[in-house]
């Protein structure tokens, strides 16, 4: 037989709500969002709960405890004192839709808006090699499961609804350091675009994104600090300032790019004019055309569609497979299904011919 613990859940919608206390029964090994279940099914069949795997892996389960955004899921009512008011709230930063859930599709339009990995195009599919001290340097931020805490703390995006929109958050200043720091990323650009257009330079380290992730990520140690760094020493470094003027190397060209929705294109302030890609102001033409032809920037990214099943109900693999190995995003709408069999990476014809 459990005990009986007070319990005060926030209770309404975009047009406001309050705290409501209930009591309710705890036991022995149970987790916050097992208690919000048992209040589901006993006392508030309508409280609205957001969550998936109850096993700390899928992020849908974000809220914020006693004022610290953490996984209900994941929270130990051990960790609580014996006659502690557990308080269960909304995240903060993002728009309610109903008591404990929130609108957090701002972080999904900028997934959309971040370029894709794109591998380089003079290796066949199958053939990628990595060191395993490259795989090591990256693979701390394939951990994230996308719970979107560290963007619930992030001051600038808490406090400042107006940096949403120039701003992209934590979470993708780390997808922005993996593929800078990948060996195969054929663009070279993903520093100064993350200082350009994903708002980098707000950022101003308080660390309060590494300590809220529960997959404890050292975000701003691993991630932003180097990217940071690595933007300073392009941008400041007097030795690389003048080597890039005698060389005419790695300069980079005051570039914007406007999403869809306001002009659709690419402005650039470079002397010789002309429309440039964020390439790594190399200007050179063929890597301008190489990474126009990687990332579409004119595009409307349309929202993703449910995916295509068979006759049971399965996900064909061609679904998960791109006509080309640096197709600019999963949400593309240059992508053509299905493939035929000999483009799959795992049987790329080039596999099994001998090597001369």
């Amino acid at each position: 037989m459990g005990t009986k613990r007070q319990f005060r859940i926030w209770r309404g919608d975009e047009n406001g709500g309050e705290l409501q206390d209930h009591m309710v029964e705890v036991n022995e090994g149970e987790v916050v969002l097992d208690v919000l279940h048992r209040l589901q099914n006993t006392d508030t069949p309508d409280l609205a709960v957001r969550w998936n795997c109850k096993a700390g892996k899928c992020g849908s389960c974000s809220m914020e405890i006693n004022g610290k955004p953490r996984l209900s899921c994941m929270t130990r009512m051990s960790t609580f004192e014996e006659g502690e008011t557990v308080t269960v709230t909304p995240l903060r930063t993002f728009p309610v839709i109903r008591d404990l859930v929130t609108d957090v599709s701002f972080n999904y339009e900028k997934a959309r808006e971040t370029p894709a990995f794109a591998p380089p195009a003079d290796v066949a599919p199958g053939d990628y090699r990595m060191q395993q001290v490259d795989v090591e340097r990256s693979q701390e931020f394939r951990k994230c499961i996308e719970c979107f805490l560290c963007q619930n703390v992030c001051h600038v995006i808490r406090d400042h609804e107006e940096n949403k929109e120039s701003f992209s958050g934590p979470r993708f200043f780390i997808r922005a350091a993996e593929l800078d720091m990948h060996p195969l990323d054929a663009k070279t650009d993903r520093k100064e675009y993350a200082q350009a257009e994903m708002g980098l330079g707000y950022c101003n380290i308080t660390k309060c994104c590494t300590e809220v992730c529960p997959e404890h990520i050292k975000i701003t140690d691993n991630g932003i600090i180097p990217v940071k760094e690595r933007v300073v020493d392009r941008r400041y470094d007097p030795l690389v300032w003048l080597g890039s003027k005698i060389f005419r190397r790695g300069q980079v060209p005051q570039t914007y790019v406007t999403s869809a929705q306001h002009s659709g294109a690419v402005h650039s302030s470079a002397p010789h004019g002309g429309v440039h890609s964020h390439a790594g102001g190399s200007h050179d033409p063929r890597h301008e055309t190489e990474a126009q032809r990687g990332v579409n920037w004119h595009r409307e990214v349309p929202h993703p569609t449910a995916p295509a099943t068979d006759a049971n109900g399965k996900l064909p693999l061609t679904e998960l497979t791109f006509d080309r190995a640096a197709a600019p995003s999963p949400f593309g709408d240059d992508v053509t299904f299905p493939l035929p069999p000999q483009h799959l990476n795992f049987a790329h014809p080039q596999q099994d011919e001998p090597k001369h």
